[in-house]
Protein backbone atom coordinates (compact mmCIF):
# COMPACT_ATOMS: atom_id res chain seq x y z
CA UNK A 1 0.00 0.00 0.00
CA UNK A 2 1.12 3.63 -1.04
CA UNK A 3 1.90 5.59 2.12
CA UNK A 4 -0.31 8.86 1.83
CA UNK A 5 2.78 10.96 3.61
CA UNK A 6 4.18 13.55 1.41
CA UNK A 7 7.69 13.08 0.13
CA UNK A 8 10.89 13.95 2.65
CA UNK A 9 13.09 16.39 1.08
CA UNK A 10 17.20 16.47 1.69
CA UNK A 11 18.70 19.76 1.10
CA UNK A 12 22.22 18.88 0.80
CA UNK A 13 20.90 16.54 -2.23
CA UNK A 14 18.81 19.14 -3.57
CA UNK A 15 21.79 21.87 -3.89
CA UNK A 16 24.31 19.60 -5.48
CA UNK A 17 23.06 20.81 -8.67
CA UNK A 18 22.09 24.80 -7.40
CA UNK A 19 23.33 26.04 -10.21
CA UNK A 20 21.63 24.50 -12.91
CA UNK A 21 18.91 24.66 -10.95
CA UNK A 22 18.89 28.04 -10.23
CA UNK A 23 19.46 28.88 -13.74
CA UNK A 24 15.49 29.44 -14.67
CA UNK A 25 14.80 31.38 -11.74
CA UNK A 26 17.27 34.37 -12.93
CA UNK A 27 15.84 34.38 -16.23
CA UNK A 28 12.26 34.26 -14.96
CA UNK A 29 13.69 37.13 -12.53
CA UNK A 30 14.60 38.87 -15.55
CA UNK A 31 11.10 39.04 -16.97
CA UNK A 32 9.44 40.47 -14.33
CA UNK A 33 8.30 44.11 -14.74
CA UNK A 34 9.10 46.77 -12.28
CA UNK A 35 6.46 46.49 -8.98
CA UNK A 36 4.56 49.17 -7.45
CA UNK A 37 6.67 49.60 -4.71
CA UNK A 38 9.75 49.06 -6.37
CA UNK A 39 10.86 52.26 -4.70
CA UNK A 40 9.89 51.71 -1.63
CA UNK A 41 9.50 48.42 0.41
CA UNK A 42 7.60 45.98 -1.98
CA UNK A 43 5.84 42.69 -0.03
CA UNK A 44 7.20 39.60 -1.50
CA UNK A 45 5.89 35.66 -1.42
CA UNK A 46 7.80 32.97 -2.80
CA UNK A 47 5.92 30.00 -2.72
CA UNK A 48 7.94 26.73 -2.15
CA UNK A 49 11.04 28.41 -1.01
CA UNK A 50 13.02 25.33 -0.08
CA UNK A 51 16.50 26.02 0.92
CA UNK A 52 15.93 29.37 0.33
CA UNK A 53 18.90 30.20 -1.96
CA UNK A 54 16.48 31.12 -5.31
CA UNK A 55 14.90 33.36 -2.27
CA UNK A 56 17.59 35.76 -1.29
CA UNK A 57 17.72 36.75 -5.28
CA UNK A 58 14.35 38.58 -4.74
CA UNK A 59 16.17 40.64 -2.32
CA UNK A 60 19.46 41.12 -4.74
CA UNK A 61 16.61 42.92 -7.36
CA UNK A 62 14.58 44.85 -4.63
CA UNK A 63 16.93 45.18 -1.44
CA UNK A 64 14.41 47.61 0.68
CA UNK A 65 11.36 44.48 -0.01
CA UNK A 66 9.95 42.28 2.58
CA UNK A 67 9.85 38.56 1.32
CA UNK A 68 8.60 35.27 2.95
CA UNK A 69 9.56 32.23 1.64
CA UNK A 70 6.94 29.29 2.49
CA UNK A 71 7.55 25.99 2.06
CA UNK A 72 5.68 22.68 3.66
CA UNK A 73 9.29 20.78 4.17
CA UNK A 74 10.88 21.24 7.87
CA UNK A 75 14.38 20.00 6.52
CA UNK A 76 14.23 22.33 4.05
CA UNK A 77 12.78 24.94 6.25
CA UNK A 78 15.62 24.39 8.38
CA UNK A 79 18.28 24.97 5.94
CA UNK A 80 16.79 28.08 4.94
CA UNK A 81 16.65 29.60 8.34
CA UNK A 82 20.07 31.03 8.59
CA UNK A 83 19.31 32.98 5.51
CA UNK A 84 16.70 34.72 7.68
CA UNK A 85 16.67 38.54 9.33
CA UNK A 86 17.34 41.99 8.15
CA UNK A 87 19.33 43.19 4.86
CA UNK A 88 21.76 46.36 4.83
CA UNK A 89 18.91 48.77 2.64
CA UNK A 90 16.32 47.42 4.68
CA UNK A 91 14.48 44.99 3.61
CA UNK A 92 13.50 41.96 5.85
CA UNK A 93 13.46 37.74 4.78
CA UNK A 94 12.06 35.49 6.82
CA UNK A 95 10.48 31.67 6.09
CA UNK A 96 7.39 30.11 7.08
CA UNK A 97 5.74 26.73 7.07
CA UNK A 98 2.54 25.90 4.81
CA UNK A 99 1.37 24.23 2.26
CA UNK A 100 0.70 26.58 -1.32
CA UNK A 101 -2.21 24.24 -2.16
CA UNK A 102 -3.96 26.24 0.40
CA UNK A 103 -1.76 29.03 1.37
CA UNK A 104 -3.23 32.73 1.30
CA UNK A 105 -1.59 35.76 1.12
CA UNK A 106 -1.98 37.81 4.33
CA UNK A 107 -2.26 40.99 3.22
CA UNK A 108 -1.73 42.87 -0.51
CA UNK A 109 1.61 42.17 -1.99
CA UNK A 110 3.48 43.44 -4.95
CA UNK A 111 4.89 39.85 -6.25
CA UNK A 112 4.22 36.41 -5.78
CA UNK A 113 6.36 33.81 -7.38
CA UNK A 114 7.39 30.49 -7.54
CA UNK A 115 10.25 28.68 -8.61
CA UNK A 116 9.99 24.61 -9.72
CA UNK A 117 7.30 24.01 -6.93
CA UNK A 118 3.74 24.33 -7.84
CA UNK A 119 4.51 21.02 -10.34
CA UNK A 120 3.73 19.65 -6.71
CA UNK A 121 0.12 20.63 -6.22
CA UNK A 122 -2.38 19.05 -8.15
CA UNK A 123 -4.94 21.74 -9.16
CA UNK A 124 -2.71 24.89 -8.65
CA UNK A 125 -3.66 27.04 -11.35
CA UNK A 126 -6.87 27.09 -9.65
CA UNK A 127 -5.41 28.97 -7.44
CA UNK A 128 -4.23 31.41 -9.46
CA UNK A 129 -7.40 33.67 -9.16
CA UNK A 130 -7.29 33.85 -5.18
CA UNK A 131 -3.40 34.67 -5.64
CA UNK A 132 -4.39 37.57 -8.44
CA UNK A 133 -6.35 39.17 -6.37
CA UNK A 134 -4.35 39.66 -3.41
CA UNK A 135 -1.68 41.44 -5.86
CA UNK A 136 -1.78 45.33 -5.61
CA UNK A 137 -2.72 47.08 -9.26
CA UNK A 138 0.42 46.55 -11.40
CA UNK A 139 1.18 43.71 -8.94
CA UNK A 140 3.18 40.21 -10.73
CA UNK A 141 2.54 37.05 -10.59
CA UNK A 142 5.45 34.86 -12.21
CA UNK A 143 6.14 31.39 -11.51
CA UNK A 144 8.39 28.76 -13.61
CA UNK A 145 7.68 24.71 -14.09
CA UNK A 146 9.79 22.23 -15.36
CA UNK A 147 8.03 20.38 -18.20
CA UNK A 148 10.14 17.32 -18.41
CA UNK A 149 7.33 14.35 -17.38
CA UNK A 150 7.59 12.63 -20.62
CA UNK A 151 11.39 12.46 -21.04
CA UNK A 152 13.30 9.76 -20.82
CA UNK A 153 14.59 10.10 -16.91
CA UNK A 154 10.66 10.71 -15.74
CA UNK A 155 9.31 7.75 -18.18
CA UNK A 156 11.49 5.37 -17.21
CA UNK A 157 11.21 6.13 -13.46
CA UNK A 158 7.06 5.64 -14.18
CA UNK A 159 7.76 1.81 -15.99
CA UNK A 160 9.68 0.61 -13.81
CA UNK A 161 7.22 2.07 -10.53
CA UNK A 162 4.88 0.25 -13.06
CA UNK A 163 6.22 -3.08 -13.21
CA UNK A 164 5.50 -6.28 -11.32
CA UNK A 165 8.58 -6.00 -8.69
CA UNK A 166 7.25 -2.41 -7.99
CA UNK A 167 3.72 -2.17 -8.63
CA UNK A 168 2.73 -2.97 -4.95
CA UNK A 169 5.14 -0.71 -3.17
CA UNK A 170 5.37 2.31 -4.95
CA UNK A 171 2.90 1.68 -7.59
CA UNK A 172 1.78 5.15 -9.05
CA UNK A 173 4.70 7.47 -7.22
CA UNK A 174 6.68 7.39 -10.42
CA UNK A 175 3.92 9.23 -12.52
CA UNK A 176 2.06 10.90 -9.25
CA UNK A 177 3.32 14.95 -9.50
CA UNK A 178 2.51 15.04 -13.76
CA UNK A 179 0.12 18.16 -12.38
CA UNK A 180 1.61 21.05 -14.69
CA UNK A 181 -0.12 22.26 -17.64
CA UNK A 182 0.88 23.02 -20.94
CA UNK A 183 1.63 26.97 -21.90
CA UNK A 184 -1.01 27.94 -23.80
CA UNK A 185 -3.15 26.29 -21.02
CA UNK A 186 -1.40 28.65 -18.20
CA UNK A 187 -1.73 31.68 -21.11
CA UNK A 188 -5.33 31.42 -21.08
CA UNK A 189 -5.91 30.71 -17.54
CA UNK A 190 -4.35 33.58 -16.55
CA UNK A 191 -5.44 35.88 -19.72
CA UNK A 192 -8.98 35.10 -18.51
CA UNK A 193 -8.42 36.64 -15.21
CA UNK A 194 -7.79 39.74 -17.14
CA UNK A 195 -4.10 39.53 -16.86
CA UNK A 196 -1.12 41.33 -19.12
CA UNK A 197 0.63 37.45 -19.77
CA UNK A 198 3.91 36.62 -21.15
CA UNK A 199 4.15 32.67 -20.95
CA UNK A 200 7.33 31.20 -22.71
CA UNK A 201 9.38 27.67 -22.62
CA UNK A 202 13.05 26.69 -22.77
CA UNK A 203 14.94 23.35 -22.86
CA UNK A 204 18.48 23.68 -21.05
CA UNK A 205 20.60 21.16 -22.41
CA UNK A 206 22.83 20.40 -18.73
CA UNK A 207 25.73 19.28 -18.91
CA UNK A 208 26.33 16.69 -16.00
CA UNK A 209 29.86 15.82 -14.37
CA UNK A 210 30.17 12.62 -12.39
CA UNK A 211 28.81 9.09 -12.34
CA UNK A 212 25.52 8.54 -12.81
CA UNK A 213 24.55 12.55 -12.64
CA UNK A 214 20.97 12.36 -14.04
CA UNK A 215 20.29 9.60 -11.16
CA UNK A 216 22.01 11.61 -8.70
CA UNK A 217 19.61 14.66 -9.95
CA UNK A 218 16.68 13.26 -9.51
CA UNK A 219 17.55 12.13 -6.23
CA UNK A 220 16.48 15.57 -5.42
CA UNK A 221 13.03 15.85 -6.66
CA UNK A 222 11.44 12.96 -9.02
CA UNK A 223 12.63 10.34 -7.11
CA UNK A 224 11.39 11.80 -3.41
CA UNK A 225 8.20 9.84 -3.09
CA UNK A 226 9.59 6.69 -4.22
CA UNK A 227 12.60 7.13 -1.78
CA UNK A 228 9.78 8.47 1.10
CA UNK A 229 8.01 5.13 0.42
CA UNK A 230 10.95 2.84 0.55
CA UNK A 231 12.94 4.53 3.79
CA UNK A 232 12.13 1.74 5.87
CA UNK A 233 13.31 -0.95 4.32
CA UNK A 234 16.87 0.24 2.75
CA UNK A 235 17.63 -3.44 0.76
CA UNK A 236 14.31 -2.60 -1.46
CA UNK A 237 15.89 0.92 -1.95
CA UNK A 238 18.85 0.03 -2.85
CA UNK A 239 17.49 -2.87 -5.23
CA UNK A 240 15.10 -0.19 -7.16
CA UNK A 241 18.05 2.14 -7.38
CA UNK A 242 20.11 -0.30 -8.82
CA UNK A 243 17.37 -0.68 -11.70
CA UNK A 244 17.25 2.41 -12.26
CA UNK A 245 20.48 3.47 -12.49
CA UNK A 246 20.74 0.65 -15.37
CA UNK A 247 17.62 2.09 -16.86
CA UNK A 248 19.45 5.48 -17.05
CA UNK A 249 22.97 4.80 -18.08
CA UNK A 250 21.67 3.39 -21.14
CA UNK A 251 19.28 7.02 -21.65
CA UNK A 252 21.84 8.89 -20.82
CA UNK A 253 25.53 7.84 -22.08
CA UNK A 254 28.13 10.12 -20.76
CA UNK A 255 29.84 11.78 -23.26
CA UNK A 256 33.59 13.23 -23.95
CA UNK A 257 32.44 16.54 -21.57
CA UNK A 258 29.83 14.82 -19.04
CA UNK A 259 26.20 13.70 -19.76
CA UNK A 260 24.01 15.85 -21.45
CA UNK A 261 20.76 16.58 -19.61
CA UNK A 262 18.12 18.13 -21.64
CA UNK A 263 15.68 19.56 -19.45
CA UNK A 264 12.32 21.75 -20.28
CA UNK A 265 11.07 24.40 -18.47
CA UNK A 266 7.88 26.68 -18.57
CA UNK A 267 7.21 30.21 -17.51
CA UNK A 268 4.97 32.22 -16.95
CA UNK A 269 4.66 36.13 -15.61
CA UNK A 270 1.60 37.60 -15.07
CA UNK A 271 0.66 41.21 -14.41
CA UNK A 272 -2.62 42.78 -12.57
CA UNK A 273 -3.80 45.81 -14.57
CA UNK A 274 -3.00 49.03 -12.99
CA UNK A 275 -6.58 50.07 -12.82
Amino acid sequence: MIPAAPPTWDPQIYLRHAGHRTRPFHDLLNRIPELPHAGGSPRIADLGCGPGNVTTLLLDRWPTAHVTGYDSSPDMLAAASPLAGPTPAGGRLDFARADIATWTPDGAHDLITSSAALQWVRGHADRFKDWMSALRPGGVFAFQVPGNFVSPSHALLGELCDSPRWRDRVGELGRRYVYILEPGEYLDRLADLGCEVDVWETTYVQLLGGEDPVLDWVRGTALRPVLTALRDDPVATEEFLAEYRERLREAYPPGPHGTAFPFRRIFAVARRPDA
